[in-house]
C-alpha cells in the first residue's frame, strides 16, 4: 500500500515536471517563432520591391489602354538602377515616340520631344494618370517603396482556393508620401510570385485591382510578365502591361539617368 502511494506520488511529480517542461518549451518556441515571422515579412517585402528591377534592369513592354472613349497601345523601354533611378521611354506609336519619364532619387521629370520641354513632376501629381492609362506616375517609376513607406503584416497564410499563399497587408507609415490608404497583396508561397493586389483609398474603399500572371523564370526569380489593372468604378475599362522581355544585372551607371540622356533617349 505504501509502495503504491509512493509510486503514485512519484508518478504525479513526474507528470507535473513533464507538464511544466512542456509549458516552458511552448513558451520558448513562441518566443522564437515571432522573430522568425517578422524576418519572413521583411524578406517578402524586399523581394516584392526588387522583383521587377533587381540591382539593375532593362525591359521592353507593351501597354494597352482601354477606356470608354478610346483604345490604344504603345511600346516602351525601361531601365532601372536600384530604388533611386529609373527611366521609361515610349518607342511606339510614332506620334508619342521619345516621350519619357525619369526618376533620380526623389526627383521626377517628364520630357515631351515635340516641344523639346522637360517638366518636373511635383509629388502631388504622383497619383495622376501616366499617358492616359490607369497606371499612375508612381506605378511607372516606382517612386514609393513597400519597405520604406509601408508597415506590413501577414494577414493570411495558408491555402486559398487550393493554392498556398501569403497575403500581405500594407498600411502607410505616418507622413509617407504615398497614394494609397492600404494595399493587400497575394503571393504564391512556392514561387513568391505576386498574383493579385488590391488598392484602397484612405477611407478604406477599394479603388482598383491588379492581376499579375504569365509567370516566367528569369534571373533566378519568378516574374509575372503581365499586369492587368482594373479600376473599381470603371468595370469596362482596363490597362494591361506585358513585359516582352526583361534582363537583370545590366551595366548601368548612375550617370545614365541624367536630364541630358532623358532628351537623347528618343
Amino acid at each position: 500500500m505504501v509502495q503504491s502511494i509512493l509510486r503514485c506520488k512519484n508518478d504525479s511529480c513526474l507528470f507535473v515536471r513533464c507538464v511544466s517542461s512542456f509549458s516552458i518549451l511552448l513558451i520558448l518556441l513562441s518566443l522564437v517563432a515571432f522573430p522568425a515571422r517578422a524576418i519572413e515579412v521583411d524578406e517578402l517585402i524586399r523581394h516584392i520591391d526588387a522583383l521587377w528591377r533587381g540591382e539593375t534592369s532593362q525591359a521592353n513592354m507593351t501597354m494597352t489602354v482601354k477606356t470608354r472613349r478610346y483604345a490604344r497601345a504603345m511600346t516602351m523601354e525601361a531601365w532601372s538602377r536600384g530604388k533611386e533611378y529609373s527611366l521609361v521611354v515610349i518607342r511606339d506609336p510614332i506620334k508619342d515616340r521619345g516621350i519619357a519619364t525619369l526618376k533620380v532619387e526623389d526627383n521626377i521629370w517628364n520630357y515631351l520631344p515635340k516641344i523639346n520641354r522637360v517638366t518636373k513632376v511635383p509629388s502631388s501629381m504622383m497619383s495622376g494618370s501616366w499617358m492616359g492609362s490607369h497606371f499612375t506616375n508612381d506605378d511607372l517609376v516606382k517612386e514609393s517603396s513597400f519597405e520604406d513607406d509601408y508597415d506590413a503584416s501577414i494577414s493570411f497564410e495558408g491555402a486559398r482556393d487550393a493554392l498556398p499563399i501569403y497575403e500581405l497587408t500594407f498600411i502607410p507609415k505616418p507622413d509617407a508620401p504615398v497614394v494609397w490608404g492600404k494595399v493587400v497583396m497575394m503571393i504564391e508561397q512556392q514561387t513568391l510570385a505576386p498574383f493579385k493586389a488590391l488598392y484602397y483609398d484612405e477611407e478604406g474603399l477599394l479603388v482598383r485591382t491588379m492581376i499579375m500572371d504569365q509567370p516566367q523564370q528569369i534571373g533566378g526569380r519568378t516574374i509575372p510578365m503581365r499586369m492587368s489593372l482594373q479600376p473599381e468604378d470603371k468595370p469596362d475599362e482596363s490597362t494591361v502591361i506585358v513585359y516582352n522581355n526583361i534582363a537583370f544585372g545590366v551595366p548601368l551607371e548612375a550617370a545614365f539617368f541624367s536630364l541630358q540622356n532623358l532628351k537623347r533617349s528618343r
